[in-house]
């Protein structure tokens, strides 16, 4: 009938969520003033944002699938109800109220905003490189089948398509009835179209975690664009910095774009049959810095190989940019408290 043991007992002291609570909760006092915007004035008592907060959280950390499936767990898991701050006797809420109040995070930036107080938290750590930095982006499969795209009413302009200078390509000629946002789009020649969106990351080099992340609509020019948007949310006085990424940013005007930044271009460069389309001076190709730039730059493909592995990212079931955009940033910011988690000592965890 009565337990001595209280929840927070339950939890190891050893355990891997529990650092990255911690972490989470000086995250949230950082958003304090901002979360209790989202709590309505009128009407029932809804669901606190920050419980919300770290119940999508657990989805990623956990690869739940479905809300469904978060409330189930919730319902027994205790070591999910201690995180999200629910006690043993606390009822359950239900789905389809947990999935309407989501859309008061989606509509107040809340995982935006997360995924700067956890990079502030890495700043105070001096976990950070203000000088060093690789972009990349990933594919995301959209929730929609390649047989939902029928052919647009109104077609779109010459030069006014996705492609390269504007081309219109396939894509731009269809739209998928379940969700007009998602293109059909493919990263490599050799791969098919799936109905996509893009992921853009922006990694500092010294450790490997993701300063700025967003999600796009998928484009050829895309991550380009993208890069140049994240890259000016960094800019710091009188630091020398520097870029690396491969060769799909090999394009005259994104290295130019750079240049006007004082951003030192260490982008891969094409090779035989390619080589006039790369863009690098000689001085910049001979950049001492450029050679560990090349090395760093892989460590961001651990965060999107984390991210889709059996995660909810590998196919997200949100529809529509907005949504999409904010279930990538809260991934990433659960791929920062993960590896803040093995970087930061106990002591640090605990404060």
């Amino acid at each position: 009938m009565f337990s001595y043991v209280t929840l927070e007992q339950r939890v190891p002291s050893d355990h891997p969520v529990r650092a990255m609570r911690a972490m989470v909760d000086r995250a949230l006092g950082r958003l304090d003033n901002d979360l209790s915007k989202l709590y309505s004035s009128t009407g029932r008592r809804s669901i606190a944002p920050e419980r919300l907060l770290r119940a999508q959280l657990l989805m990623v950390l956990y690869s739940i699938r479905s809300e469904r499936q978060l409330m189930e767990q919730l319902n027994y898991n205790l070591l999910f109800r201690w995180f999200v701050g629910l006690e043993m006797d606390d009822p359950v809420w239900d789905v389809t109220v947990f999935t309407k109040n989501r859309e008061r995070l989606i509509a107040g930036a809340v995982s935006q905003q997360l995924l700067l107080a956890v990079v502030e938290e890495a700043r105070e750590q001096q976990l950070l490189s203000e000088e060093h930095f690789t972009v990349d982006g990933t594919l995301i499969q959209a929730w929609a089948a390649a047989r939902s795209f029928k052919e647009k009413k109104e077609p779109p302009e010459p030069g006014s398509g996705t492609g390269d200078g504007g081309r219109v390509l396939l894509r731009d000629k269809v739209e998928s009835t379940t969700d007009p946002d998602a293109r059909l789009y493919r990263k490599a020649a050799a791969d098919r179209s799936l109905p996509s969106y893009l992921g853009h990351a922006l990694m500092e080099n010294r450790n490997g975690l993701v300063i700025a992340a967003e999600a796009s609509l998928a484009a050829t020019d895309a991550e380009r664009a993208s890069a140049l948007r994240m890259l000016d949310g960094t800019r710091r006085p009188g630091a020398r910095r520097t870029l690396g990424a491969d060769t799909q940013y090999q394009a005259a005007e994104f290295i130019q774009a750079l240049r006007e930044r004082a951003v030192a271009p260490h982008v891969s460069e094409y090779v035989h049959g390619n080589l006039g389309k790369n863009h690098l001076t000689v001085a910049e190709r001979e950049d001492p810095c450029r050679p560990i730039s090349q090395r760093k730059r892989k460590l961001i493909e651990r965060v999107f190989g984390w991210s889709k592995l059996n995660r909810p990212l590998r196919q997200v079931k949100l529809r529509g940019i907005k949504r999409v955009d904010w279930f990538y940033r809260l991934t990433i910011a659960a791929y920062n408290l993960v590896r803040m988690r093995r970087l930061l000592p106990i002591e640090a965890l605990a404060a």
